[in-house]
């Protein structure tokens, strides 16, 4: 599959992305020719790689992508320039055990060699065995297609990168069902519901989604007509959010994890955090917003 490059920007739920009624959610769910990737629930998220702009290995957190006060380290006195605390010392870590590529990647951090068993942020991992590199990192992305890390564009990593004996990747196993009929039969009901719909704007879409985060962060199920009412908005946009929110729990069923690693939100166990699927009607992200979600909002970082 040719992937298409994304914008470098945050990665939507695909119920959320429907309240400024951009449909396209609506295709995605069915496409067959689509690439499933496991969301790893890692901190920092670090970009390491060679810049196009000079040929130069470098490290650092997204904020190597910032238009005005960019943070490029390409030694470690630049990390020291650049960043602090704990976030220097992962990058000092990350530049010297990094293998060095052309590619520009980008992946999250999960902890020094060691252990069996890390929290980098909500969820617990538990390895099969203790970790002996230095680092473990899970990459998800790769950029491309710029003279200057400004103008790249992003997209799913589908190869495989080979771990060394100073840098543990770790890119979960998962399976994406082709067939998906049934959801696609969904989709063209949402299509129609969509008709009697009155969109949003950016802005107010903002605002709505901010309020369904509230819900979920206190444990309560959206509630169509009290929000609408709160934020002045069409009910009915409302009511398509959960239907495309239904769609997407009805996802997981075609979804199939086949890593060894443990995975717990406290002292339950749990799947992995969730998955981003990308074919060419966009880039989203499943996650169970109602388990991990919440339990993101609620819980004391470990990092």
């Amino acid at each position: 599959m040719a992937t298409k490059a994304m914008q470098n920007k945050h990665i939507e739920h695909p119920e959320d992305s429907i309240l400024t009624g951009d449909l396209s959610v609506l295709d995605w769910f069915a496409e067959q020719d689509s690439i499933i990737s496991t969301k790893i629930d890692g901190a920092p998220a670090i970009v390491w790689g060679t810049n196009p702009a000079n040929n130069k290995f470098f490290v650092g957190t997204k904020a190597v992508f910032n238009k005005v006060k960019i943070r490029i380290a390409h030694n470690h006195e630049e990390i020291d320039a650049f960043y602090e605390g704990k976030v220097a010392r992962i990058l000092h870590t990350a530049f010297d055990c990094l293998p060095r590529t052309k590619s520009i990647i980008q992946g999250d951090w999960i902890g020094y060699g060691g252990s069996d068993t890390y929290r980098p942020n909500t969820i617990t991992y538990v390895f099969q065995d203790i970790i002996n590199q230095d680092c473990i990192i899970a990459p998800h992305t790769v950029y491309g297609g710029g003279n200057d890390l400004r103008e790249v564009s992003a997209a799913p990593l589908t190869s495989k990168l080979i771990s060394t004996k100073k840098c543990l990747f770790v890119q979960p196993e998962v399976e994406l069902h082709p067939y998906r009929e049934d959801l696609g039969d969904v989709c063209k009901f949402a299509k129609q519901m969509a008709m009697l719909c009155e969109f949003v704007s950016e802005r107010k879409a903002t605002e709505i989604k901010k309020a369904i985060n509230e819900c979920i962060r206190e444990g309560y199920e959206v509630d169509e007509d009290e929000i609408a009412e709160k934020c002045d908005c069409d009910v009915n946009v409302l009511r398509l959010w959960k239907l495309v929110a239904s769609i997407k729990d009805d996802l997981f069923c075609f979804i199939q994890e086949t890593d060894d690693i443990g995975c717990l939100i406290g002292e339950e166990v749990t799947l992995h955090e969730g998955y981003v699927i990308t074919n060419q009607f966009g880039m989203f992200k499943v996650v169970d917003r109602y388990e991990f979600s919440r339990a993101n909002f609620i819980m004391e970082k470990a990092w």
